[in-house]
């Protein structure tokens, strides 16, 4: 790997983690009432996108649907077996109870994710796209539903009303 890839995916990091840390400073802006703030906040999450996308395009990472399942397939599966349990035993030792909470749901939501990517993968094995469904985020842990979202997260216990529909 040369010294400018390396660069590249240092910069996706970057920009990637500078687009999620805005939309939660927007979300705060708009909690407090701040409703400008909040829009300009969101507005350079979105310009950080592009620049994640840019690198990610100039390292080759974006292959065909079928490489890039396997990519998350194999993201999860490493969140969900190695990285979030060595992480969740940190986090009790330490005593963390809201790392640990943390830690814990986003766990189980990469098995899930990881179980929808396998059925995606088995969907396009068969020279198919996946059957057509609306998908809902919880909004406190990430459960991530197929179809219409539960009265209330099997993940974190949240009611329906925290569930949202994606486009």
């Amino acid at each position: 790997m040369t010294k400018t890839d390396e660069n590249l995916k240092a910069a996706f990091a970057g920009e990637s983690q500078a687009n999620r840390r805005y939309l939660a400073f927007a979300w705060k802006a708009d909690e407090e009432g701040f409703t400008q703030v909040a829009k300009l906040f969101r507005a350079a999450a979105e310009a950080e996108t592009v620049h994640a996308m840019n690198h990610l395009k100039t390292l080759g990472e974006i292959k065909s649907t079928m490489e890039n399942l396997n990519t998350a397939l194999g993201g999860e599966t490493y969140e969900f077996s190695e990285m979030y349990p060595e992480f969740l035993g940190v986090a009790k030792q330490e005593g963390n109870k809201q790392a640990t909470w943390s830690f814990d749901l986003a766990n189980k939501v990469e098995k899930v994710h990881a179980k929808l990517y396998q059925k995606a993968i088995d969907a396009i094995k068969s020279k198919k796209d996946m059957e057509k469904v609306d998908y809902y985020v919880c909004g406190v842990c990430g459960n991530t539903v197929e179809g219409s979202a539960p009265d209330m997260c099997p993940i974190c216990g949240s009611p329906k009303s925290k569930y949202t529909k994606m486009a």
